[in-house]
């Protein structure tokens, strides 16, 4: 009988077990610290990669054509907040228009919407960014916390703040997302991300624009930047839905006027 060539594929055929990890005796140097790390391999490859590149040239300094379309449809300024609010609704953040004149003591004012909304959800304590104007929580009771946003403030500390209020950098109607840049008025990121509710104030009339491209064009890209489609929400492989796993479970937006959102 010939012996069977020891390559060929036999199902029968006594398989070798698989050999297990060697156990690493204590103190010896496994095979990651023995050799380079990740970084450093990852680093020698983008070196390799822009090797023919001259130093002096940058990505920024090389032209892009940018021939696509950057807004799809003639829409007036209304047409537009009307769609980012639409959108808004459609990723489920609760959408409240103050985009009317009103004075300063009605209702739904800017400063009585805010201190309406912290009391509906029971706000013991707000985070409040730096920069936030005064005048947007003069209708809050003292008896709710002001928490600023300070270097001291851990996640920790900000997981027992109920809600945060702050502005934005701008926002896309066509997608309904807010962006934030940790401007002033947003303090740092993690702000908008701990706590379990965030209620975000946006400018129609000169924060809102209708494409990505033209978010993009008044956006600095080395600013640390959080784009926002709805509140945090993710899925799994049979598509249960969780919500408040990277960020707050409820986003509330008040679209709103320049004068309304007073600076003061």
């Amino acid at each position: 009988m010939t012996p069977r060539d020891p390559g060929s594929r036999n199902p029968g055929a006594h398989q070798p077990a698989a050999q297990s990890p060697a156990i690493q005796k204590p103190g010896a140097q496994s095979p990651a610290a023995q050799g380079p790390d990740s970084r450093a391999l990852v680093m020698a490859r983008i070196r390799r990669a822009l090797a023919d590149v001259p130093r002096a040239e940058t990505p920024g300094e090389v032209p892009v054509e940018r021939t696509y379309h950057r807004v799809h449809g003639d829409r007036t300024a209304a047409q537009t907040a009307d769609l980012l609010a639409e959108n808004l609704a459609d990723y489920r953040a609760i959408v409240h228009r103050a985009d009317t004149p009103s004075p300063p003591d009605a209702p739904s004012s800017l400063p009585a919407l805010i201190a309406r909304l912290l009391a509906d959800r029971g706000a013991t304590s707000v985070a409040v960014p730096p920069g936030l104007p005064d005048s947007w929580l003069s209708a809050v009771p003292d008896a709710v916390r002001r928490v600023p946003d300070t270097a001291e403030l851990t996640p920790h500390d900000l997981d027992a703040v109920s809600s945060v209020v702050t502005g934005c950098a701008v926002a896309i109607a066509e997608t309904g997302t807010v962006v934030l840049d940790a401007g002033p008025d947003q303090g740092r990121r993690r702000i908008t991300l701990v706590p379990d509710h965030h209620i975000c104030v946006i400018r129609v009339t000169d924060q809102v624009v209708s494409s990505v491209p033209e978010a993009l064009e008044r956006l600095a890209p080395a600013r640390p930047l959080t784009w926002i489609s709805g509140p945090s929400a993710t899925s799994d492989i049979e598509l249960d839905r969780v919500e408040g796993v990277h960020g707050p479970r409820t986003l509330e937006v008040i679209l709103t006027r320049p004068e309304s959102a007073g600076q003061s």
